[in-house]
């Protein structure tokens, strides 16, 4: 669900409910293709219903629920894909390109690759992350979909490393075009993993850690990529394999505050489409777009997750949904870790903070991306604004931390 497509259904519908008594929006008038993307729209446009319907259609033919391995494995398929770094570059740090909410292939998408290329060249970036919402309006409808190259190859050509990509609800969009009421269809984005030199994702959740010196030593940082989707959905989840309390979730779950239990890594990054924090217009989780009821559309049990599991154990949470830029400050509620909410990779939001969460920075207008510095000494954040008519990019803000999270927790405290 974005800005500027439709208003989110009531909390805890089907996407059949909402469809069969013409949930908001449905019964206005249709939006021109040509509407700008910061217009907010009235309705669904007909044909982009038609298209989640005739994807709909498609996957009641395909197996619901086939349970998915969570660790990282090997890169099997292309001999050629670009590999993970190995050890930090040349001034001791890994640089790592951050991106959100990309996937329109429309030229703003491709100004923006154009100016972190740009940074990446100069920065040494050796991995990059795309924090869902990857392929807009739908999702792929196979895994050799031509939109993989029109919404990502194309576009981030020369920005020749692996990314970990993470699901974002358009990513697995059910009748309603981002509901995130099929969350099966990501399944076709982890299929492409195997054919592609730089889409990474060998599992709906998974984790990858990055050695300090090349070495077989603790890593110097780790990430951890979650699918959100089952949690944070605009409508019910139907399939009881994805329910909010259903067997992947509670599997996804265990892995998780496992992962972070075990892993030895200095620094620890958390990677979620869906925020925890966010001054934008979606809200945060527990309250996404005004909502604080049902299971689904508010995100409460997302809230839960981060709160239970992630917060004062990992220094970071990267997530994407709202359309802009925002680097949160770690509070007592938060317990040392810090937000940041990129998705202005390819859309903006409307110019307005709407909460009032602590921040060491933030944009609501402009596009743009960041760039996350990893070394043994400090984790630093790069924000940067992008002229979307010149292609360059401006460094708006730096963030530098020098204490873990995991540091400042008491030996025993988990």
């Amino acid at each position: 669900m974005c800005d500027d497509e439709l208003i989110p259904p009531r909390a805890d519908l089907t996407e059949d409910q909402w469809t069969r008594t013409a949930g908001p929006g449905l019964a206005d008038p249709a939006v021109p293709d040509d509407t700008p993307d910061a217009a907010p729209a009235r309705g669904v446009p007909r044909r982009t219903l038609l298209g989640g319907a005739v994807a709909g259609a498609a996957l009641a033919a395909l197996p619901f629920g086939a349970p998915q391995p969570a660790v990282a494995a090997a890169r099997a398929g292309r001999a050629d894909r670009f590999p993970l770094p190995s050890a930090p570059g040349p001034s001791g740090e890994y640089a790592v390109l951050v991106t959100g909410d990309a996937g329109t292939g429309k030229a703003e998408q491709y100004a923006v690759a154009a100016a972190a290329r740009e940074i990446c060249r100069a920065e040494h970036a050796g991995l990059a992350v795309g924090l869902g919402d990857n392929l807009y309006e739908n999702g792929p409808e196979s895994a050799d979909d031509s939109e993989f190259q029109e919404k990502f190859e194309r576009p981030n050509t020369g920005i020749d490393v692996p990314w970990l990509m993470v699901l974002g609800n358009h990513d697995c969009s059910g009748l309603i075009p981002g509901s995130g009421g099929d969350p099966s269809r990501g399944d076709r984005e982890v299929a492409y993993a195997a054919t592609s030199r730089r889409w990474y994702m060998p599992s709906r959740y998974y984790r990858v850690a990055l050695p300090a010196d090349g070495a077989r030593g603790e890593p110097l940082v780790e990430f951890f990529a979650l699918d959100t989707n089952p949690v944070a959905s605009y409508v019910a989840q139907t399939d009881p394999h994805y329910w909010w309390n259903g067997p992947y979730m509670r599997d996804q779950r265990r892995w998780l505050d496992d992962a972070l239990r075990t892993s030895r890594a200095r620094w620890k990054v958390v990677l979620g489409h869906h925020p925890y924090l966010n001054n934008g217009k979606h809200g945060s989780a527990g309250a996404y777009d005004g909502f604080v009821i049902g299971n689904y559309t508010s995100g409460v049990h997302l809230k839960e997750l981060y709160e239970e599991v992630v917060c004062g154990r990992a220094d970071l949470i990267m997530s994407g949904h709202d359309h802009t830029l925002q680097i949160l400050e770690p509070t007592d509620r938060t317990r040392g870790t810090r937000q940041l909410v990129c998705g202005a990779a390819s859309k903006t939001g409307d110019g307005t903070a709407h909460f009032t969460h602590p921040a060491a920075w933030q944009d609501f207008s402009r596009h743009g991306f960041m760039v996350l510095k990893v070394s043994a000494g400090a984790l630093t954040i790069d924000a940067y604004t992008v002229d979307i008519a010149a292609q360059k990019a401006r460094l708006a803000h730096r963030t530098r931390t020098t204490r873990p999270v995991g540091a400042a927790v008491p030996a025993g405290a988990r």
